[in-house]
Order: structure tokens, then sequence, then C-alpha cells
């Protein structure tokens, strides 16, 4: 008998969250862990669980996108879906380019979800049908003769401090005594920044800075 796909249900209306979860729990093979009301919640839930499966809406206390960025940072993190009433396209890309693997509106029905759920857990993705075909415009005209942007300049003059130095062979503990930083302090620019910059660890971090530093 397969293992049922355990779920994690984050959204700051009760009500809503309850009838998700529970909707979740009477199908087949799904099996809700968890529920948070926060980004905060979110991460803690999906860290401290280990759920194949995170739902996350955008506009719930803390940002369910910096939720998802957080959680994508984790060591072997879960499949995350947004389930959310936004329709804006700036709210859709973000989602899928910090790691979403499905985004999905609020209007679904539950059997539907329950199969998005089942599709994720597979290795789909999925995008609501409303949206699918606008956000493949925008991907394309985006692309269209315009220089990607530089993640790099997202960093702020502490990250590329730090960075500078790790770059430089540094531990955690090293960059912090050079820069006066507690360690735990260093650790925290070090997960913002691996986040920032799209990598999994810091040596693709040290990797990527290199090759923008070499001029």
């Amino acid at each position: 008998m397969m293992e049922p796909i355990r779920v994690v249900v984050a959204d700051d209306h009760p009500l809503y969250r309850e009838g998700v979860s529970r909707s979740l729990s009477d199908s087949d093979g799904i099996d809700v862990v968890g529920e948070g009301q926060d980004a905060d919640s979110a991460v803690e839930l999906a860290e401290r669980l280990r759920p194949d499966i995170v739902l996350l809406d955008i506009s719930m206390p803390g940002g369910g996108i910096s939720a998802l960025r957080r959680i994508m940072a984790l060591d072997d993190p879960p499949k995350v879906a947004m389930l959310t009433v936004s329709e804006d396209d700036d709210d859709v890309m973000q989602a899928l380019k910090s790691g979403a693997k499905g985004y999905v509106l609020k209007g679904v029905g539950s059997r539907e979800l329950a199969g998005v759920v089942r599709g994720l857990a597979s290795g789909q993705s999925y995008v609501s049908p409303a949206l699918a075909a606008r956000i493949l415009n925008a991907m394309r005209s985006g692309n269209e003769g315009r220089k990607e942007a530089d993640p790099m300049d997202d960093l702020s003059k502490r990250e590329e401090d730090i960075l500078r130095l790790v770059t430089e062979g540094m531990s955690n503990k090293e960059v912090g005594l050079a820069l006066d930083l507690q360690e735990k302090t260093v650790k925290h620019y070090m997960t913002s920044i691996l986040q920032k910059l799209h990598v999994r660890n810091r040596v693709e971090a040290a990797v990527l800075a290199r090759g923008r530093w070499k001029d």
C-alpha cells in the first residue's frame, strides 16, 4: 500500500484553511499533517514535519512568496504550490521563479484540488488554466530582446562583503570574526544570499560571485 501524500496548508483565514484541510483529508491517499496561519508557521511546519506538499496563500501575514523562498532554502524542500485569489501576473511570475511547482486559484473545487496535489506529488507542475496562457505570453514577450537581470545586483552591501569573504574560502565563523558579526548572523545573511542568487549552497554562490567579479 502506498504511503499517503503528506500536506501542510497555510492560510490566515481559519474557515477556508480548515475547509481545504478537511476536503483534502477526505480524499484518498492524502493526509493533511499540519496547518499554519502565516509565513513563519508555514516554514516551521515544513521544516519540522517534512511534508510532501505545502500549499501557501500569497497574502497571509509575512507573505506567501517570502515563505516559499524560505522553504525552498531548506535541505530537500517539499514541493510548494500557491493557493490564492491573486491573478496578478507579477505574483504568478514571482511564485514560479521562486520555486513554486503550482499556482492554484481559490475557486478550484475540492476534487480538482486533490487532483492537483496528486499531480504535484508525482512531479507535475500546475498553473490554473485561467492564468496559464496569459503567463506563457508574458514570459515569451519578456524574453524577447531583453537582457536577463543580474541577481548579484540584488545583494546588499553587507551581503556583498560577506560573499567576498566566502569566495576566499572563509567559514561562517571566520567571516563573523572578520566583520565583527556573530556566526548565527552570518548564517542568516548566507541564507538570504543563496535565495537572492537562486543557488543551492555556498560553493555555487562563490562560483557565481567569482564569475561576476573576475574583472
